[in-house]
């Protein structure tokens, strides 16, 4: 019996694995679900993550069973070990939307299907797949690539600086004094194979040089009550004209969305030339679909 993966951090995957979930996000091939069911718990509200996740399993042969904490609040109406175990006898996969990453180890422990992390307060590794392929349909390659990251070094920025690593990708990130990697963080992106880490606390040094200038909202779900503080500190890494500037001409821009435009990015970097964020979001749905591929190919479904 094939070992059971689950896909709790991007670096669950080896650099190889990585590169061939990438091949099959828009490859050709059969309904690997043959009409099963795949589970998807959301604790937090979705746009991108729910209708991507949906129309992956449809377009693979399968019928997404949405359901949210409202409805099962795993860890207080039920425990988790339980409601693992008996999604597991009615579904291919379960995905889950979650504020503690704890909670998807926990599942994980159990389940004997597949474990996706569609978001935790660790790591966002579906996002960091479509950053990737939307980077390598860009370029035809990574490799010898440099990634800028600008803000906050959270959950979208941690997955994604793993990916950008294990790909052979410089890393750049301009984050405000007291957001930025940890010591534990810089060494796991080193250990990953990162061709080069820069860590700088202006944005302008971070975009120099980089292929691609990513950065997220200042204050994400649950950071409400930071959100002042988190404006004050983020003071000057908007990503706008001038910093884009300051990156190559040919540098494109990428935002997880939802983008609050005035914020963390201005309109006009937005909304340019140089954005690819809407076809970033677009290729969640394709990120999902080489996921679910890889997963059949290596015996997980």
């Amino acid at each position: 019996m094939n070992e059971l993966r689950h896909f709790l951090e991007i670096d669950d995957l080896s650099p190889g694995e990585l590169a061939r979930v990438l091949e099959l996000c828009t490859a050709t091939g059969p309904s690997i679900f043959e009409r099963s069911t795949v589970a998807f718990y959301f604790e937090k509200p979705s746009l991108r993550t729910r209708h991507s996740a949906e129309a992956a399993t449809v377009r693979l042969g399968g019928h997404p069973v949405t359901f949210s904490a409202s409805e099962v609040s795993i860890g207080s109406r039920e425990p988790a070990l339980d409601v693992a175990k008996v999604l597991s006898g009615f579904h291919a996969l379960i995905g889950a939307r979650v504020f503690d990453h704890a909670l998807l180890d926990e599942l994980a422990s159990v389940a004997t299907v597949p474990i996706i992390n569609l978001l935790s307060d660790l790591g966002h590794p579906c996002q960091a797949l479509a950053d990737l392929l939307t980077m390598q349909q860009e370029w035809g390659s990574l490799s010898g690539r440099t990634v800028a990251w600008i803000g906050d070094y959270n959950n979208v920025a941690r997955s994604l600086a793993l990916g950008a690593a294990m790909s052979g990708m410089g890393i750049r990130l301009g984050c405000p004094t007291g957001y930025g990697p940890d010591d534990a963080d810089l060494d796991r992106l080193r250990i990953a194979g990162a061709a080069d880490v820069v860590v700088s606390d202006r944005p302008h040094v971070a975009v120099e040089g980089a292929d691609a200038v990513h950065t997220d909202v200042w204050a994400s779900m649950g950071q409400e009550t930071e959100a002042a503080a988190r404006h004050q500190a983020f003071e000057g890494f908007q990503v706008d004209d001038e910093v884009m500037g300051a990156a190559p001409d040919t540098a494109i821009f990428m935002h997880c969305l939802p983008a609050h435009r005035g914020e963390e990015v201005s309109a006009s970097v937005a909304d340019g030339a140089q954005s690819r964020m809407i076809g970033q979001a677009h290729n969640r749905m394709f990120a999902k679909i080489g996921l679910f591929r890889w997963l059949h190919e290596v015996g997980s479904l």
